[in-house]
């Protein structure tokens, strides 16, 4: 069941809560021939989103996993706030402390709550490129097993992290696409020993679903796989 709403999670991708009843029509050039420029949407709109993305720590492929509530304004501008945590440990380099197990793994972990902001640098009908910034504010910890054979865990080392971030995605249909991106984390306030524990590159590759515009495909009972108004 869990892999199952994992799967569902990530095929919703982008989920805008105000489009849900009626989206927003697709991009349009800010200007034509001189014309006044045009709004990119109808409306500002709500934005709730899973954002799950990879890196790579102590050179392990490590999943993280995020959700982000935000706001999308009419101009090529969005912001809004999210939080996130790693899935499952990862090994440390770190020194075990004294209480620690001979042979006790130990695995580092953090979390975080980050404010991000985005700008949409190019758009067309089907292609959007984007640039985006996010400056978060949490935690980073060791978790061991003790000599007693109980799990324990170092105290928390306050961190900061800047993660600038690239991305693209592509409309496959007016109700589905793909979205990609890559960027880099780069964690501050922090020993340099944490800092190259947890810093490294970030991406991702996801499956979009807009339910705005499906469900307009459906009202209209357009042909679901439809390219009208995509060129």
């Amino acid at each position: 069941m869990v892999w199952l709403l994992r799967v569902v999670w990530l095929s919703v991708g982008l989920l805008p809560v105000g489009a849900w009843a009626q989206s927003a029509p697709p991009a349009r050039p800010d200007s034509v021939k001189g014309r006044p420029a045009v709004a990119r949407l109808a409306r500002s709109r709500f934005v709730v989103q899973y954002d799950s993305r990879y890196s790579i720590l102590n050179h392990h492929l490590t999943t993280i996993n995020g959700l982000k509530l935000g706001i999308e304004f009419k101009n090529r501008f969005r912001t809004g706030a999210a939080i996130y945590f790693l899935s499952t440990g990862v090994p440390s380099r770190q020194a075990k402390p004294d209480n620690a197990a001979e042979d006790a793994d130990a695995e580092i972990r953090f979390r975080y709550l980050a404010a991000y902001a985005g700008y949409v640098l190019l758009e067309n009908r089907r292609w959007e490129l984007s640039a985006n910034m996010q400056l978060g504010l949490g935690s980073a910890y060791v978790l061991y097993e003790a000599d007693d054979g109980d799990l324990d865990k170092t105290p928390r080392d306050f961190m900061g992290i800047v993660e600038p971030t690239l991305a693209a995605q592509y409309r496959v249909f007016r109700w589905g696409g793909i979205g990609t991106g890559l960027g880099w984390r780069q964690p501050v306030f922090v020993p340099i020993a944490i800092q190259k524990e947890l810093n490294g590159p970030v991406f991702y590759l996801r499956a979009n679903l807009f339910l705005g515009e499906l469900f307009k495909v459906m009202k209209d009972k357009e042909p679901l796989f439809t390219q009208t108004n995509m060129r």
